[in-house]
C-alpha cells in the first residue's frame, strides 16, 4: 500500500519548460479568468445601454371591477363595470439630448477597457510564472551545490580517517572535518525547503490543484542589451495595458459628463398601443356588453427645467470624477517612467554581474583541484582546502543568483515597457 501511494504521488509530477508553464497559465491563471468574466461583463453592459435606443415592447392585460355610486346623480342606480383588455405597447425616445447616445458610446469604450485588462493580467502572469519559474531551477542548484558541499567535506573527513590511520593526521584533523560535515547539513535541509516553496508558488500560479509540479531549463542566458531609456519610455507609453485602460476610462467619464447633463434637458418619446378591449355594464338602465379594437399613439415632451440643482450637482460630480482621472494617469506616466529606469537598470547590473562572474567558476574549480591534491600529497593544509571549497562555493552560487537575477530583471524590463509575453 505504501509502495502504491508512493508511485502515485511520484506520477503526479509535472516537470514543465518554460514554454508548458506559460501555456496552462493562459488557459487556468485565477487572475486570467477574472479578466474574461469582466469582459463577459461589458459586454452585458453594453447590451444594457444599447436598449435604451431601441423600441420597448410590453404586452399588458388586465381585468378590472368598477363600481362609482356617485354617477347616482346621472341614472337610478350607479352602473357596475366589467372590463378587460389585453395591450400591445410601444416605447421609443426620439430625442435625449445626447443621453442615450453618450451611453452607448461609454459602453462601447467599456469593451475596450476589457482587452486592456485581459493584457494587464496575461503579462502579469507572464512576468510571475517566469520569475517562479528562474526561482525554482535556482533554488534547484543552490540545493545541489549544497549537497556537492557536503559530499565534499564528507570526502575530507574520510581522507583525514584515512590519514589518521596512516599516522599523518591527527584526531583533532578528523574532528574538524567532522565538525564541517555537520555544519554542511543545515544548508541541505533549507535549500531543499526552498525548492518545495518555490514549486508550490509555481503551482499556485498555474492554478493547479493537486499537481505537483517542477521546471526543466537552464539558469544560463544570452545577454542582451536593453533599449535606451527614451526608446523604452515611448513604448511604454504606447503598450502598458494598465495605461490603455485608464485611458479608456477617462474617454467613459468625458461621456458620464454628458449623461449627467442631460437630465434637465427637453426629450420626445414615441409612445403607443394597440389591443382587444371588453365591456360589461350591469345595474345600470341600460346594461350591455361589447368588445373591439382599441389604439392610440403620441409624441410625449418632457422638460424638467427646474430639479432643485440636483442636475448641476451631479455635473459637479461627474466633472470632478473626470478630472480625478486625469490627475490618475499624470501620476501612472511618472510611475511608468520610474519603472522602465528602476528596470532598465537592473538589467544592466544583472547583465555586468554575469559577464564578470563568467570566468570565476573554472578558476575556482582548478583552485580547489590543486587544493585537494596538495593536501593529500602533504604539501597543503586543510585550511586552504577549505578555503578553496568556499571560494567554489561562492563563486557557482553568486554565478546561479546572477543568472536568475537576469532573467527576472529581463522579465521585469518587459513588464515595464508594457511587451511582456508579447
Amino acid at each position: 500500500m505504501i509502495f502504491l501511494a508512493s508511485t502515485s504521488a511520484m506520477a503526479e509530477m509535472r516537470s514543465l519548460t518554460l514554454g508548458q508553464a506559460m501555456a496552462i497559465a493562459m488557459e487556468q491563471n485565477r487572475d486570467i479568468e477574472k479578466a474574461r468574466e469582466y469582459a463577459k461583463y461589458v459586454q452585458g453592459k453594453y447590451v444594457e445601454e444599447r436598449a435604451a435606443a431601441l423600441p420597448q415592447l410590453a404586452l399588458n392585460g388586465s381585468a378590472i371591477l368598477t363600481q362609482d355610486d356617485s354617477q347616482k346623480v346621472l341614472a337610478t342606480l350607479a352602473p357596475r363595470e366589467h372590463t378587460r383588455a389585453i395591450d400591445l405597447t410601444l416605447s421609443q425616445p426620439l430625442f435625449t439630448w445626447g443621453k442615450v447616445s453618450a451611453a452607448i458610446r461609454a459602453a462601447e469604450v467599456g469593451l475596450k477597457t476589457a482587452d486592456e485588462q485581459l493584457r494587464l493580467y496575461r503579462q502579469a502572469a507572464y512576468r510571475d510564472v517566469t520569475t517562479a519559474f528562474y526561482d525554482i531551477l535556482l533554488a534547484r542548484e543552490l540545493n545541489n551545490l549544497a549537497m556537492e558541499n557536503l559530499a565534499q567535506k564528507q570526502r575530507l573527513l574520510d581522507e583525514s580517517k584515512r590519514r589518521y590511520e596512516a599516522g599523518v593526521a591527527t584526531d583533532y584533523d578528523v574532528l574538524a572535518a567532522e565538525v564541517a560535515v555537520e555544519n554542511a547539513r543545515p544548508e541541505v535541509i533549507r535549500t531543499k525547503n526552498s525548492v518545495r516553496t518555490v514549486r508550490e508558488r509555481l503551482r499556485f500560479l498555474l492554478a493547479l490543484d493537486k499537481d505537483e509540479v517542477d521546471a526543466v531549463g537552464s539558469l544560463e542566458a544570452e545577454v542582451n542589451v536593453p533599449k535606451t531609456y527614451e526608446d523604452a519610455l515611448a513604448t511604454a507609453r504606447i503598450r502598458r495595458p494598465e495605461l490603455g485602460d485608464l485611458r479608456y476610462r477617462i474617454g467613459i467619464y468625458r461621456e458620464l459628463v454628458t449623461i449627467a447633463a442631460a437630465d434637465n434637458k427637453p426629450r420626445l418619446d414615441l409612445k403607443g398601443g394597440v389591443g382587444w378591449h371588453w365591456l360589461d355594464v350591469r345595474d345600470s338602465g341600460v346594461s350591455g356588453n361589447a368588445d373591439g379594437a382599441a389604439w392610440n399613439i403620441g409624441v410625449f415632451f418632457s422638460f424638467p427645467f427646474f430639479d432643485g440643482l440636483k442636475t448641476g450637482g451631479r455635473v459637479t460630480q461627474a466633472k470632478s470624477d473626470l478630472r480625478t482621472r486625469e490627475i490618475e494617469e499624470a501620476k501612472l506616466l511618472d510611475s511608468i517612467a520610474l519603472d522602465v529606469r528602476d528596470s532598465g537598470n537592473a538589467v544592466k547590473e544583472a547583465a555586468e554581474i554575469v559577464q564578470a562572474l563568467g570566468g570565476t567558476v573554472h578558476q575556482a574549480e582548478r583552485l580547489l583541484q590543486m587544493a585537494e591534491k596538495g593536501y593529500e600529497f602533504g604539501v597543503k593544509i586543510k585550511l586552504e582546502v577549505d578555503d578553496a571549497q568556499l571560494n567554489l562555493l561562492q563563486a557557482r552560487s553568486n554565478l546561479a543568483r546572477a543568472q536568475r537575477d537576469y532573467r527576472v530583471a529581463w522579465a521585469n524590463y518587459e513588464w515595464a515597457m508594457g511587451t511582456a509575453g508579447e
